[in-house]
């Protein structure tokens, strides 16, 4: 894959928006941590903020921090599993270390390269299965709309049973929102109503197929249609649903089970680990590189909404991050890169 200054631009925006953001963080959070060290009787020369993530780190159960892991794996494991579903009725019979390492792969390339995973992922299948890649990316954007209405029912669900905490904290940070809400929702409509018109009216003219760019165009969109309408012809939609539900339960336990592994957080139960499991997912749609800044902040909120303190919450949120990036995403990715080649044959 070749890398455009579109790319580049990208990579440095997003960075760097992710970086200033976990950087007001760390600024916030060390000068409450200096606050804290004043009143406590504590040299300034014995309060630094690094010193104590890394003791917060050490005092973290290894058994905890393995099982959380384990959960994130399982997620990738079934992910996996789900996308042959959806390969298979374009006659695309992937080994599973194919789809398993190459989802890898695209979530260590997101740690660069924002949402460029995805296509990271899908070039990568395309090569080693030699099957075009407009097909395959299809199959990418429909795992990615079913995420999008997976998140969308976790969200629901976290605003059922945790409907008290949220409706107090909407009320603190946006009194105003409600009475906002729609407007909002009316500027959105007009944009998706706008936005269909205009995918319709451009679908129409590229069935001029005297034009060569305009068939070229019309080739690749029938290409991704035809990966995104693979979802009718699954073999077996209970085990496909079965999949989609068990990707997300990975999702929520990694989180929940993150509480036991850090003792300022031990005492939080289920209905606390989804309000967490609901902001953490919020921040990590921000493309930001696997969430930075974004996903700290908001993991942050929503243990404050949980009575735990600031510098606490943000030591959480980096262990958890630290933890499924580097014992996972990166090693996991480079293994993919390392491994692909030859288990498929090539040098």
């Amino acid at each position: 894959m070749k890398i455009s200054l579109k790319d580049i631009i990208q990579l440095i925006l997003f960075t760097s928006v992710g970086a200033f953001i976990l950087y007001l963080l760390w600024s916030s959070q060390t000068a409450a941590y200096a606050e804290e060290c004043t009143i406590q009787g504590i040299a300034s020369t014995d309060c630094s903020l690094s010193n104590k993530l890394i003791q917060d780190y050490k005092s973290c159960s290894p058994f905890w921090l393995v099982v959380v892991c384990v959960m994130f794996m399982m997620s990738n494991v079934l992910r996996a599993l789900r996308w042959q579903q959806l390969l298979d009725p374009l006659g695309i019979r992937t080994k599973f270390y194919n789809s398993f390492f190459t989802t890898m792969v695209g979530y260590f390339v997101n740690l660069g390269v924002p949402r460029s995973g995805e296509f990271a992922r899908g070039a990568l299948m395309a090569k080693y299965e030699k099957k075009p890649f407009e097909k395959i990316f299809g199959t990418i954007i429909l795992d990615r709309t079913i995420d999008v209405l997976s998140l969308l029912i976790m969200l629901g669900l976290g605003f059922v049973f945790c409907f008290d905490q949220l409706w107090a904290y909407i009320d603190e940070k946006a009194p105003n929102l409600l009475e906002s809400l729609p407007m909002y929702i009316s500027v959105f409509v007009v944009l998706g109503i706008t936005g269909l018109v205009s995918l319709i009216y451009f679908l129409r003219s590229t069935k001029d197929t005297s034009n060569a760019f305009l068939a070229k165009v019309n080739s690749v969109i029938n290409g991704l249609l035809d990966g995104i309408k693979s979802i009718k012809e699954v073999k077996n939609i209970p085990l496909f649903i079965f999949y989609s539900i068990g990707i997300w339960t990975c999702y929520y336990l990694m989180n929940y089970l993150m509480f036991f592994a850090y003792p300022p957080t031990s005492h939080l139960g289920p209905l606390q680990g989804l309000l967490v499991f609901d902001f953490g997912a919020i921040g990590m749609v921000f493309p930001s590189p696997g969430g930075m800044g974004t996903y700290h902040a908001m993991i942050m909120e929503a243990l404050k909404v949980t009575g735990v303190d600031n510098l606490s919450g943000f030591s959480f949120a980096m262990i958890l991050f630290f933890t499924i990036n580097m014992f996972c995403n990166i090693l996991f990715g480079l293994m993919g890169l390392v491994l692909l080649p030859i288990l498929n044959g090539k040098k």
